[in-house]
C-alpha cells in the first residue's frame, strides 16, 4: 500500500548537513548535542544516522533539561549514569556515552571532549528565551572553544514563526539559565540565526557552522513547514502551547498552576480560591485580539516535587486561541496578570526570584504590583526591543 502522507515543504539542517555539508564531518569524531527532537524529515533519530554513517564516528552524545528521551520533568537534574542506561544502551552496540548537560555540570568538560573533532548542536527550540536548550546551546560553543573544536548548529524552524519580536529583552546582569543572553522574550531567530548572533556577542572564538535548511521562510508556523510535532519537553505537548509559551511561562513565577499536571499545560491557569468565571469575564471583556477565554475547573497531578495545588481543585480560565496571527501572548499574559493583582490581592503573589528570573528584570513585577496600565508597561520595553530588531535583521539567513 502506497503512502498518502504529503513529502515536508522544508529540508531540514541536519538533511543538509548529511548531503551537500558532508565534508564538514567526514573523517571526523563527532560528539552531538541533541535529545528526542533530533529527527530528520522522516523522524529517523540523528544519533542513529550518525552511528550508521561510514564516513565518521559518534563518539558521544550530550543530553539538556528534560534528558535525551524528553521524559523528565523541568529543573529535575539529571545525573550523566541515569542516561547512560536510557533506552539507547540496549539498542546501541557501539556503547556510545551520554552525558546529561543538566546535572554535575551544565556544559560539555574537557574530559568528554578529549577525542572529540567537533560538537554538533541538533534539537528543536520554541523560539521563547526562558527555553533552557539556549543556555545549552551556548555553553556547547563555549565549550568548544575552549577545547578549539569545531562547533555546528543544524538549524530547525522557529516553531511560532520568525517575522514577530516581542517582550522585554532581559537586562545586562540579569543573566541565568532561562535567560542567557540579553534577546527579547520572543526572540523572532531559528536557532542557527542565534547562534550567529551569540557568537558575535558572546564567543567570537567559536569556529562556528550552520547547515541551514532549505525552503524555510520567517513567515512559517511549525505546521506550515509539513513536518511532524515532536513535543520538546513534557509540557510542551503541541504547538498551540509553544505559542502560548512566550507570555504564559510567567506564571510559573507566581502562586498559581500554570497547566502543569493537566493536559493542558499553559492552557490552564489557576488556583484553588481562583473564581474562573469571573476571571474569565473580565478577561474576554478586555477583547484582548486572537483570544478568548472559558472558565475551567482542574486538579493538578503531581507530576514533580515542585507542581503547585498538585491534587487541589483550581478554579481558573482555558486560553483558547482564535487567530494565532492577531494574539499576543505576553500582552495577554500581562493582562491576566493585571487583573489578578486588583481582583484577587488577597490570595495572588509573585514569587519574586522566580518571577524576575523569567522577565529579565524586576521592574516589570512592580509595575504589575503597582497597578500601571498594560499599555504603559508595553511601551517602556520598546526603545530597547528596537534595538534588538534592528541589530538581529544582521544575522537573517532567511527571506
Amino acid at each position: 500500500m502506497s503512502s498518502t502522507a504529503k513529502p515536508p515543504k522544508i529540508e531540514l539542517g541536519l538533511s543538509v548537513l548529511l548531503s551537500e555539508n558532508r565534508d564538514w564531518i567526514r573523517g571526523k569524531s563527532i560528539g552531538l548535542i541533541t535529545n528526542h527532537t533530533g529527527v530528520d524529515e522522516t523522524l529517523r533519530s540523528n544519533y542513529r544516522l550518525f552511528i550508521e554513517a561510514s564516513d565518521s564516528q559518534l563518539s558521544a552524545i550530550f543530553s539538556p533539561e528534560h534528558g535525551l528521551w524528553g521524559a523528565v520533568q523541568d529543573g529535575i537534574v539529571i545525573n550523566s549514569r541515569d542516561e547512560v542506561t536510557s533506552p539507547l544502551r540496549g539498542e546501541n552496540p557501539m556503547r556510545v556515552p551520554i552525558f546529561s548537560l543538566y546535572g554535575q555540570s551544565m556544559r560539555p568538560t574537557r574530559e568528554q571532549l578529549a577525542g572529540i573533532d567537533l560538537l554538533i548542536y541538533d534539537m528543536q527550540d520554541v523560539g521563547a528565551r526562558y527555553y533552557t536548550y539556549i543556555s545549552t546551546m551556548l555553553y556547547g560553543m563555549e565549550a568548544a572553544s575552549d577545547c578549539g573544536i569545531e562547533f555546528i548548529v543544524a538549524d530547525r524552524p522557529n516553531p511560532i514563526a520568525c517575522n514577530t519580536i516581542a517582550g522585554p529583552v532581559l537586562e545586562s546582569g540579569a543573566e541565568s539559565f532561562v535567560g542567557i543572553h540579553r534577546i527579547p522574550m520572543r526572540y523572532g531567530l531559528t536557532i542557527g540565526e542565534l547562534a550567529m548572533l551569540l557568537k558575535a556577542e558572546r564567543v567570537p572564538s567559536c569556529q562556528l557552522k550552520v547547515a541551514w535548511m532549505r525552503g524555510y521562510n520567517r513567515e512559517m508556523w511549525f505546521d506550515d513547514t509539513g513536518l511532524q510535532w515532536v513535543p520538546p519537553s513534557p509540557n510542551m505537548p503541541t504547538l498551540t502551547t509553544a505559542v502560548l509559551y512566550p507570555g504564559l511561562c510567567l506564571f510559573e513565577g507566581t502562586n498559581m498552576s500554570e497547566g502543569r499536571g493537566t493536559t493542558k499545560p499553559f492552557e490552564y491557569i489557576g488556583a484553588p480560591w481562583c473564581d474562573g468565571e469571573k476571571w474569565a469575564a473580565l478577561l474576554n471583556n478586555c477583547q484582548l485580539p486572537g483570544v478568548r477565554f472559558r472558565p475551567v475547573v482542574f486538579t493538578p497531578a503531581p507530576v514533580a516535587e515542585t507542581t503547585k495545588h498538585a491534587k487541589q481543585t483550581c478554579g481558573g480560565v482555558a486560553i483558547h486561541i482564535t487567530d494565532r496571527v492577531q494574539f499576543h501572548p505576553i500582552e495577554t499574559a500581562l493582562q491576566m496578570l493585571s487583573i489578578l493583582t486588583t481582583e484577587y490581592s488577597d490570595h495572588f503573589a509573585f514569587l519574586p526570584a522566580p518571577f524576575d528570573r523569567l522577565a529579565g528584570n524586576s521592574w516589570l513585577r512592580n509595575a504589575l504590583s503597582n497597578s500601571e496600565s498594560v499599555d504603559a508597561i508595553q511601551v517602556r520595553w520598546v526603545p530597547e526591543l528596537q534595538r534588538w530588531c534592528d541589530n538581529a535583521m544582521h544575522y537573517h539567513a532567511y527571506p
